[in-house]
């Protein structure tokens, strides 16, 4: 199946109840109870605030993939593409075949108090993906427990990132990363490793065709706190997903279409190939992310006889169960090292707020004045 069709399927079976960022357990409770029943439901855990935390078992397959989502709550984009998953698998016969081949075990929302509170942490203020080693918090258990039953030969670990990074040196976003996590300190290449490192080639290689040049990797520094880590050190190939961001796409619906595709794509080569890791050293050739983003950059910005450039940076905020995006001014410097998603000229002019006050660090401003001109710096 190539591309293109994949993107057709996406279009078809779209879950439509799930949209924008917010995603909490109301959101996904009526689609679990409507799920085919060959879709074994299961509540594995409780979280600190007692809210549910599901797991869905799907196919009857040798070959055992462990997927969550939702570790940190307010990465939301890889739990609506599930859905999408999930649709498909019920529609399309050319995928049913994964689940003769394969048997996925998914968590969609692992944090459900981070999820609807919209933050990283969990109830108890606790990064999960730093707590593999402690399992302090119930909602780490939950996890520990079901890769220790369910026994994974796999294992997706489905993240969002942040608006600020770039793929390379490219000057384009990184909308798509992946990481084949290290196990050791000394990041050393193993089997297993090599393994998610050839099913992370798959995957970009078809996403080039869709946003060439805009596929990262992490840095593999190792920390055994990191869930990815630990079950890598435990030689089971575990592949980081990062959901980023698409030009005007903070709604993250462009980039649930890519992370469906990655899903699919993945899925059918680990059905029907025997991944041995031998096809790994494409991996190598995709290029470390790197930190060369603003939201907005506000170009050529006059500043006591000194032209500077203003950096923007939108602050994500939970109001009435929608995310609001809030501009607030980082920086204030030389930056033609950074890219802007958005980018504007002051034309060596003078940039004030609204109420006519030359703009700050810290500021945090909705419009601003320049080239007599009220411009606003939502995004669109």
């Amino acid at each position: 199946m190539n591309t293109a069709q994949i993107r057709t399927l996406f279009k078809k079976n779209k879950e439509t109840s799930l949209s924008h960022r917010y995603i909490i357990n109301k959101h996904i409770e009526p689609l679990i109870k409507n799920l085919d029943s060959s879709i074994v439901v299961e509540t594995i855990g409780i979280s600190v605030l007692n809210k549910p935390i599901y797991g869905l078992k799907i196919g009857s397959g040798e070959k055992r993939i462990l997927m969550w989502s939702q570790m940190h709550g307010n990465e939301s984009t890889t739990t609506k593409a599930i859905f999408d998953l999930l649709n498909s698998f019920k529609t399309e016969e050319y995928l049913k075949d994964i689940l003769t081949k394969c048997t996925l075990y998914i968590i969609p929302i692992l944090n459900p108090d981070g999820a609807e509170a919209y933050t990283r942490i969990n109830a108890n203020q606790v990064d999960l993906n730093r707590d593999a080693q402690n399992l302090s918090q119930p909602e780490s258990k939950c996890l520990r427990t079901v890769f220790t039953s369910f026994k994974p030969h796999y294992c997706y670990n489905l993240h969002g990132q942040r608006t600020i990074f770039g793929a390379g040196n490219t000057g384009k976003s990184a909308t798509v990363s992946f990481l084949a996590p290290a196990q050791d300190e000394a990041c050393t290449v193993t089997d297993n490793r090599k393994v998610a490192m050839e099913i992370i080639a798959e995957m970009n290689e078809a996403l080039q065709d869709v946003i060439p040049e805009q596929i990262g990797v992490y840095d593999d520094a190792f920390n055994l706190n990191c869930v990815g880590d630990t079950f890598q050190s435990e030689n089971i190939p575990t592949i980081l997903f990062e959901a980023g961001h698409f030009n005007n796409d903070y709604g993250r619906e462009f980039t649930r279409e890519l992370i469906y595709l990655s899903y699919v794509k993945s899925l059918v080569y680990i059905a029907n190939n025997d991944v041995s890791g031998g096809l790994y050293e494409e991996y190598f050739k995709i290029p470390e992310n790197e930190k060369s983003f603003f939201d907005v950059i506000i170009r050529n910005a006059t500043f006591n006889n000194e032209v500077l450039d203003i950096a923007v940076q939108y602050q994500e905020v939970l109001e009435e169960e929608e995310i609001k995006f809030k501009p607030k001014i980082e920086k204030i410097e030389d930056l033609c090292a950074f890219y802007g998603h958005n980018e504007m000229d002051a034309k060596g002019g003078i940039v004030c707020d609204e109420n006519g006050e030359v703009v700050k660090i810290g500021y945090e401003n909705v419009f601003v004045i320049m080239n007599n001109e009220k411009t606003s710096l939502i995004p669109k």
